[in-house]
């Protein structure tokens, strides 16, 4: 049987119909007129809040709103983005009877009888989906558009009710999964941020606000120059083909994974640093944006001599450093030390001049590994997070047409 997904709930067997969006829907734009905002009353929306409905914090008046509106959402109705320099085509279902007045970036999808909304709202999320958007943007245009008009065009393959609801409820379970373990995620960064905060002195202090027990005493202060050891050692011969970047998202990455279209590495790559394990790179012109990564597993690998690399001494422990280097400590040292202009430079030697306050090494060793468990919790939520939106991307393939 054709027009079937390859995953189907047991008892469904039909084939599916397929329709224009524009006749199981009524699709209408927000007002074209710029919003004069007032400090209370209609929530107005737009593609900035779209994830978040409700959390806006813009408002118009009730009479504009009644004035302005002649389309008004009503529960169970999709916003869909239309007019935006990020993604056309996201979505978001209106959960409550609140009043949101709506911009024309966003186009207002109301269902007609014997549609579902969870249904059809995972649908617009489909790659057979998108294909259909992405013939109508308008590409040449800032920010991407597609006509309201163009919306209504897009085809769309449905079931009957009692199989959109098992489905649009199969997969709003999932994403309620997924978001929960996202908020899980988040709130570990927040814990984090906070203990990086607490564990180290802040400006004019000598001690951290909080401890662990059996230390006292005040941090000394060091110079980096006193406790760093430059890396040196060059790819000779050119012995090691892993030529790596440093992402300040991810840390280090394989140039070859991460820049995908083009090539980035010399054809002589003897003048490219060695990066073994323990070794700090930095891009001295984009540290400010957090571009500094450390080496944590054994795979040897090379950068760019444009990056700063460096190994620590014995006096300080790789995993206290990792992570003072993300304290408004550190800012504040970097700010001041760092040459202006397009981006702020940090040099080696200027970085050499900055003072850090040091704990003992036993408790430089203890923080050092509180902050390496937090992590790895972080990155063990994180990877359950991207397996689930895996399965929920491999679902959206197979139980939708």
């Amino acid at each position: 049987m054709t027009n079937v997904p390859k995953i189907r709930f047991k008892g469904f067997t039909n084939a599916w119909e397929q329709r224009k969006l524009g006749e199981i829907a009524d699709i209408f734009d927000g007002t074209h007129q710029t919003p004069k905002y007032t400090d209370s009353g209609v929530k107005f929306v737009s593609v900035e809040n779209i994830k978040n409905l409700t959390g806006t914090n813009k408002f118009i008046s009730a009479e504009d709103y009644n004035s302005q509106f002649k389309n008004k959402a009503d529960v169970g109705d999709i916003f869909m983005t239309r007019i935006t320099a990020g993604v056309i085509g996201e979505t978001a279902i209106v959960e409550n009877n609140e009043s949101l007045a709506y911009y024309v970036s966003l186009a207002l999808i109301k269902l007609k009888d014997g549609m579902n909304s969870e249904f059809v709202n995972y649908c617009i999320d489909t790659d057979t989906f998108k294909h259909e958007l992405n013939k109508r943007i308008i590409h040449t245009a800032f920010p991407k558009k597609i006509n309201l008009s163009e919306v209504g065009k897009c085809e769309i393959n449905y079931s009957n009710p009692d199989e959109q609801q098992k489905v649009g409820s199969f997969f709003h379970t999932l994403n309620s999964l997924i978001a929960a373990n996202q908020q899980k995620v988040d709130g570990l960064k927040q814990v984090k941020s906070a203990y990086l905060q607490q564990m180290f002195p802040q400006t004019e202090e000598r001690v951290p606000r909080v401890r662990f027990a059996g230390f006292n005493g005040d941090w000394e202060e060091s110079r980096l120059g006193e406790l760093l050891i430059k890396n040196s050692e060059k790819n000779t011969g050119q012995l090691i083909s892993n030529v790596e970047s440093v992402s300040n998202k991810f840390g280090f990455v394989k140039q070859a994974e991460y820049f995908e279209d083009r090539q980035i590495a010399s054809k002589d790559t003897s003048n490219y640093y060695v990066i073994r394990k323990g070794a700090f790179a930095y891009n001295p012109s984009r540290i400010n944006v957090g571009s500094i990564a450390v080496k944590k597993s054994d795979d040897t690998s090379i950068v760019s001599p444009l990056y700063v690399s460096f190994y620590t001494g014995d006096k300080l422990a790789e995993t206290f450093l990792w992570n003072w280097f993300k304290t408004s400590a550190f800012e504040q040292e970097r700010q001041f030390s760092t040459v202006g202009g397009v981006r702020d430079t940090l040099s080696y030697e200027a970085l050499q001049d900055i003072s850090i306050l040091l704990p003992s090494s036993v408790e430089q060793v203890i923080i050092g590994n509180f902050f390496l468990a937090l992590e790895e919790q972080i990155f063990a939520q994180s990877k359950l997070v991207n397996n689930l939106k895996a399965l929920k991307t491999s679902y959206l393939q197979k139980m939708f047409i």
